[in-house]
């Protein structure tokens, strides 16, 4: 976990023991209100600032605004406790969220480190020459000493070694090669001195075609990601639109009628629909 992750699960963590605890005292009003406010602004006070910040830089509508809307309004409808939990589920899974993206980021990191930063080309003298890997042509020849990666797929003419393929395939065990096997570049020569011969330039071979689609992965979106970004767009505004109706309209017809307005329970299902409504409800 990294340090603001686990800030936040201390802050859950605090914040659910403090309003447990209120739960077991005898105290109601406005004391109550006081009591459970310090959980509330434990887990949700960065939500709160996020809300105020988008509203004041012109970008309403957001989770945080739902977010912030929902459980202030449980909080003025006298709903303390729902107010502190709903808080706290969505700071939960906003946690579990940000730790399966950290992970994955640690991934693609470690995945980067295949990049290979040179290539040991056999000069005139069988003397290695250091040249980048795009300069490297098919069928040259290349040397890859032990500890270094093979920069370019080819083929093994001289040496026999193990190499480390986890970065690439995930196998733990050390991948045996001699004369006559082919090889993929991205791999950790363990061993002895290999002489390789290349069959594809560095722009085709393996490493580069996985490094190209990690690094422009975010730029091509997919159809469904490119449809849901669009959606987003108005999705939000509809949904504080429709809570606004659901809390005003009932009542209003209701009196027309000659009823109550049952304003507390609207009201209260309004702030419902808003929380349910959030992509990360």
């Amino acid at each position: 976990m990294t340090r603001k992750q686990k800030q936040v699960l201390l802050r859950l963590i605090l914040a659910t023991v403090l309003i447990v605890a209120v739960q077991f005292l005898p105290v109601t009003g406005w004391l109550q209100l006081v009591l459970c406010l310090i959980p509330y602004l434990i887990i949700g006070y960065d939500i709160l600032l996020g809300a105020a910040h988008g509203i004041l830089s012109g970008q309403i509508f957001d989770e945080n605004f739902l977010m912030a809307i929902a459980t202030v309004g449980a909080m003025a409808l006298g709903e303390y406790t729902e107010g502190v939990a709903v808080m706290l589920f969505y700071q939960l899974g906003e946690l579990f969220q940000s730790y399966a993206v950290g992970k994955s980021r640690t991934s693609i990191s470690q995945l980067m480190d295949i990049h290979p930063e040179y290539a040991n080309l056999e000069g005139p003298d069988s003397a290695p020459v250091r040249v980048d890997p795009e300069e490297v042509t098919v069928g040259a020849t290349i040397l890859v000493q032990p500890g270094e990666r093979i920069p370019i797929d080819g083929e093994v003419l001289e040496g026999s070694s193990s190499l480390n393929t986890s970065a690439l395939t995930g196998e733990s065990l050390p991948r045996s090669v001699a004369p006559g096997d082919t090889v993929i570049s991205g791999c950790v020569n363990l061993e002895g001195l290999l002489k390789i011969r290349t069959t594809k330039c560095y722009e085709d071979s393996t490493v580069a075609k996985i490094l190209d689609l990690v690094e422009n992965s975010s730029l091509k979106k997919a159809r469904a990601e490119r449809f849901i970004t669009r959606f987003a767009h108005y999705y939000t505004p509809i949904v504080c639109g429709s809570a606004l109706a659901l809390a005003v309209l009932p009542p209003l017809v209701r009196l027309l009628m000659g009823l109550d307005g049952a304003w507390f329970t609207w009201l209260y299902r309004a702030l419902t629909f808003l929380v349910i409504s959030c992509p990360c409800a």
